[in-house]
């Protein structure tokens, strides 16, 4: 006999639910979940938050979030929560149930601003140590090999600014206002350390700056001019663990970045 679909109905209520039974075992959040500790953000952090007013979103759920971002390649953090209710196992790697408020998109960027780089650098080392803990990195743990081969290269990434942004800093001198000569002050001391700067003559990066997005580079690829920057990484051979990676503008050459690599695998990786 066959059966026909009762139309949806809203209930009151839901009992038993349990958002854990709904996630397959081998999922990939549950591994990360059993083996990384966020939980150590909180001491991280701790001097970046006031005594008294409103309570923020604990740390480890910011950090949770901003891991979902890159690991799911979602385009904006915008997105992020708007697709965070749809989805049961990013709400049980969360903590989150089903009627938890979603947070607004903006407690990310605001995080970003109040930690700074090194709670997110400090992330990152302490991952790779437990790879070279677990043995994932070449020579940690079977005495086998020496660990002395990486690989190291370099990928360009669009950046979020419009090429409408650019302006011409020779040819608007006079024009500028305190906030445009702000700018290119903040631009060129970001860039005294970088080697291989453009000389004075030429090099569109020393004339034309993003007012947007000051520390992206203009590159050409394709035939297309656009900002850009570029990140630099060092992959162990043994299991393709990046054991460094730096950010720097479009037009560092990786070349110049080769021995900083090489230099902060070993000091990550011992």
């Amino acid at each position: 006999m066959m059966s026909y679909e009762d139309p949806p109905q809203s209930k009151l209520f839901y009992m038993g639910i349990n958002i854990d039974k709904r996630i397959r075992k081998n999922h990939p959040l549950r591994k990360i979940e059993e083996l990384i500790d966020f939980d150590f953000i909180y001491n991280e952090v701790r001097d970046k938050y006031g005594y008294n007013g409103n309570e923020s979103i604990p740390p480890p759920v910011i950090l949770k979030l901003m891991l979902l971002l890159v690991l799911y390649n979602v385009r904006s953090e915008r997105e992020l929560m708007d697709t965070l209710s749809e989805r049961l196992d990013w709400l049980w790697f969360l903590g989150f149930d089903l009627d938890t408020e979603i947070p607004n998109h903006s407690v990310l960027s605001k995080a970003r601003r109040r930690w700074g780089e090194e709670a997110f650098r400090g992330f990152y080392e302490r991952v790779v140590w437990q790879c070279v803990e677990s043995g994932l990195v070449d020579g940690s743990k079977s005495g086998l090999v020496d660990g002395r081969k990486i690989f190291v290269d370099s990928s360009l990434i669009e950046a979020d600014a419009s090429n409408n942004s650019v302006v011409d800093t020779k040819s608007l001198k006079r024009y500028l206002n305190e906030s445009y000569r702000e700018l290119e002050k903040r631009l060129e001391e970001e860039r005294e350390d970088e080697e291989g700067d453009n000389d004075d003559e030429g090099g569109v990066n020393s004339r034309y700056i993003s007012t947007t997005d000051p520390e992206a580079a203009i590159v050409r690829t394709s035939g297309k001019a656009k900002l850009r920057y570029q990140t630099h990484r060092a992959v162990d051979g043994a299991y393709e663990v990046i054991t460094a990676t730096e950010v720097t503008p479009g037009d560092v050459n990786e070349a110049q970045k080769m021995l900083w690599l090489i230099d902060t695998h070993k000091l990550n990786t011992e």
